[in-house]
């Protein structure tokens, strides 16, 4: 027999078939308490339902769903709440089956009645927190516990109930639109979840509304989404708006459970809004001393915008100070600056008038029609008078004076004037500091520059000197201008060799040999210079053993013009050249070139030279080489020691010190010389008196050749000799000190003495003064023996 469970609700019932086993046994399950007594009965396919007047209600060809029971989550009654009945057709009612109950929440939560089959929920259920329990169901003996039906599986399903609020996501929600936005404009959307079961009822069924922010928007009601109720929102009017969204479960109907949200809207800019002036003049002034590109004043449009939709740019479009101020825009404070461009002149002109726009610097398309976004204004600037130092009519004076010019040339004139309306007289003055070595001079007065000395452009060709203009009357209203003086050339350096050159001719050099070229140097400006034009002088034009050819490139070539030269002869001639340069008066000087005649090869070289050099070059090898073998030489001993005559002499004292008691016991200041402190004790060194004249018998023969006789001569002179120094010196080292707490040291002069000192504390030093204590300390002893 297969062990069923019926439900106890006909709204259970499913179109899904169901097997059934033969009709060889039937369970049935009663209805929950508060229903009408009804069983239910499952035989062959057909389902039977029995009132409890016992009328039969018929219902054919239907499935079921039998492995379900529902309980209602959150029961607060006193009494379990029955959750349904088992019972199977072999239980005849005499108490031999019992039905026995496991699975998840068995015995805890869910009892079952082992007699009736009744099954019951101790415990108050939440949906949320479990949603269903698998559990087992079987009949057995009850005397033998043996299975009369098979276990049966079946779940107890918590029923829903509405216990749960909707909740928001967000507590705060933050959303902006822009301002000016059209009707209907999503802001935002806000959702809330509700935890009760969504497929049951309308427990979880969510409407939306809003509490607070109308008329300015409205939400919808199934999606929650946030829109914009009003047309041109003005941010400038009013900027942030506080919404209340309301959640509402059981489709918004009363007895719903409800949740409410704040929503924070934030109206952003748009440039909906064009610069205004908020004057329609504004006056500046500016001194006519003021330098270009100082500040003038400053204008600005106010924009009720914000970011770079408030942004200004700024321009002059019109006015007579177009092209003597400009204007710039201070970004950071929405100013427009205006600035001198030109300098200003009280005495030309006293006021200018500028007309300066002010243009939204991003305009939106969207709000072009509530333009124009741009204003203009207009700006009076007045030029006040200041008092101005002279000035020259020229930044810079270039002047040109010749060289070796006579003192008191006019060099040039310059010239300042007072711009002011009182045109004050000027005074000039040279910076000496410019012209120390005073080359020139200027007139105070008129601005006359001149020489007072003669200038030589070969030592300066430029003079760079600086002209102050001041006013008469206002000694501190001062001006200085630049004034480059060029010294012209003259021509007043003849031109000459440009080195000094020595030629060498063959003995058998051939005719129109050339052997050397030569080259000249000029001084003088190019003007004055090349090109250079060699020549003889006219006397030895017919020279009859050199003769020159000019190459007409500032060079000439001195050649050979006879054969046979002999140096025994004539070995140096002297030859005379003319050189004159292209200034006009054309300059000439005579240069002499000194030609030596010298032995050559047959091809023509210079034979004694090479060789003197060659020889010069073996020598320095030579002395090379020997001062490298000297260098390395070594020189021997005159006496040789052996080896082993070199011995280490070692000396052992055995003898024991105090420590620290011998350095401690006494201060060895004491017999420090004061007259050597500073670290100098003088000599007493005895110079004699007298002279000492050798005696004439010493002497050596003055040819002499033997060494010895001359050394044991000289010995015996110095010896002799009381004058040789060094002298004699007396040093005296027997210095005790001066009233020395000590007393003498000396133990010369303490044995014939009767000493009263008592010697016995030496018992008392220790081991290392015990031989001192032996010696002293027996004199009582025998004193006393006696």
């Amino acid at each position: 027999m297969e062990f069923l469970l019926l439900s106890t609700s006909l709204s259970w019932f499913s179109q899904s078939s169901l097997r059934l086993p033969p009709p060889q046994g039937q369970l049935r399950a009663l209805l929950r308490p508060g229903q009408p007594q009804e069983w239910l009965e499952l035989g062959q396919g057909r389902l039977r339902l029995q009132s409890r007047e016992g009328q039969v209600l018929h219902r054919s060809k239907r499935g079921w769903v039998w492995n379900q029971f529902f309980v209602i989550e959150e029961y607060t009654g006193p009494d379990p709440v029955l959750v349904g009945r088992l019972h199977s057709d072999i239980d005849s009612g005499d108490g031999n089956i019992k039905y026995i109950l496991s699975g998840e929440g068995a015995g805890i939560i869910f009892v079952i009645d082992d007699k009736s089959g009744n099954i019951h929920a101790t415990k108050t259920l939440d949906r949320e927190e479990r949603a269903q329990y698998t559990l087992t169901a079987q009949a057995v003996d009850r005397n033998t516990n043996r299975p009369l039906e098979p276990p049966s599986e079946f779940i107890v399903k918590v029923q829903d109930i509405n216990d749960n609020p909707p909740e928001f996501l967000h507590e705060n929600y933050h959303a902006n639109v822009p301002e000016r936005s059209n009707v209907g404009t999503s802001v935002i959307q806000v959702t809330a979840s509700d935890a009760d079961d969504p497929t049951y009822g309308n427990s979880a069924k969510l409407v939306y509304s809003i509490l607070e922010g109308q008329p300015y928007f409205s939400v919808e009601a199934q999606t929650g989404i946030i829109r914009t109720a009003l047309p041109n929102m003005d941010r400038e009017a009013k900027e942030e708006y506080h919404v209340v969204i309301q959640a509402k479960d059981m489709g918004g109907h009363m007895g719903g459970l409800s949740g409410t949200t704040k929503v924070t809207i934030t109206l952003t800019d748009v440039n909906d809004n064009p610069p205004k002036f908020p004057q329609s003049v504004y006056q500046m002034s500016v001194s006519e001393a003021a330098v270009p590109g100082e500040e003038v004043g400053r204008v600005k449009a106010k924009d009720p915008d914000i970011g770079e939709n408030g942004l200004v740019a700024y321009s002059i479009i019109d006015g007579d100070g177009m092209d003597m101020f400009e204007i710039t825009t201070d970004y950071e404070t929405q100013e427009g600056v205006v600035k001198l461009k030109k300098t200003l002149d009280y005495e030309t002109k006293k006021s200018y008038s500028l007309k300066v726009e002010a243009a939204n610097v991003h305009i939106d398309p969207k709000f072009i029609s509530n333009g124009p976004f741009k204003d203009t204004v207009t700006v009076k600037i007045a030029v006040e008078d200041a008092d101005e130092p002279p000035v020259f009519l020229k930044p810079s004076y270039i002047f040109e004076v010749q060289e070796n010019a006579a003192s008191g040339t006019v060099v040039g004139k310059v010239h300042a004037k007072d711009p002011d309306a009182a045109n004050s007289a000027i005074r000039y003055s040279i910076d000496r500091h410019t012209d120390l070595e005073r080359y020139f001079v200027i007139n105070a007065e008129d601005g006359n520059i001149k020489t007072i000395k003669t200038l030589d452009r070969e030592e300066m060709a430029w003079h760079n000197i600086s002209v102050f203009a001041v006013e008469v009357h206002k000694q501190h209203q001062e001006t200085k201008v630049p004034v480059a003086i060029k010294v012209v050339d003259v021509n007043d350096n003849a031109p000459k060799f440009a080195a000094a050159y020595e030629a060498f001719v063959c003995e058998n050099a051939r005719s129109n040999q050339q052997f050397i070229t030569i080259s000249a140097d000029d001084k003088d400006d190019s003007a004055n210079g090349p090109r250079f034009i060699f020549s003889l002088p006219p006397e030895i034009i017919h020279n009859p053993n050199f003769t020159l050819r000019d190459n007409r490139d500032n060079t000439a070539s001195v050649l050979v013009r006879r054969e046979g030269f002999s140096r025994q002869k004539q070995d140096l001639y002297l030859l005379p050249i003319v050189i004159s340069d292209g200034g006009v008066p054309p300059l000439s000087s005579t240069n002499t070139l000194s030609i030596r005649v010298c032995g050559c090869d047959g091809s023509g070289s210079l034979t004694g030279a090479l060789i003197a050099i060659l020889a010069c070059i073996v020598i320095l090898l030579v002395i090379v080489v020997l001062f490298v073998t000297l260098k390395r030489q070594k020189k021997e001993p005159l006496i040789v020691f052996e080896e082993e005559d070199v011995r280490e002499n070692i000396i052992t004292y055995d003898d024991e010190g105090g420590g620290e008691e011998d350095t401690e016991a006494f201060d060895i200041a004491t017999l420090q010389n004061p007259d050597g402190i500073n670290g100098f004790i003088p000599r007493k060194d005895i110079k004699p008196e007298y002279q000492y004249l050798p005696r004439p018998g010493l002497r050596p023969a003055p040819n002499s050749v033997d060494v010895d006789d001359f050394i044991n001569t000289r010995i015996q002179e110095a010896d002799n000799d009381p004058t040789a120094p060094p002298y004699d010196s007396i040093q005296i080292y027997g210095y005790e000190g001066r009233g020395s707490v000590a007393g003498s040291l000396s133990s010369l002069e303490s044995a014939t003495t009767d000493s009263d000192l008592d010697y016995d504390y030496l018992q008392n030093w220790g081991p290392r003064f015990k031989k001192l204590a032996d010696l002293y300390g027996s004199k009582d002893t025998f004193d006393d023996d006696s």
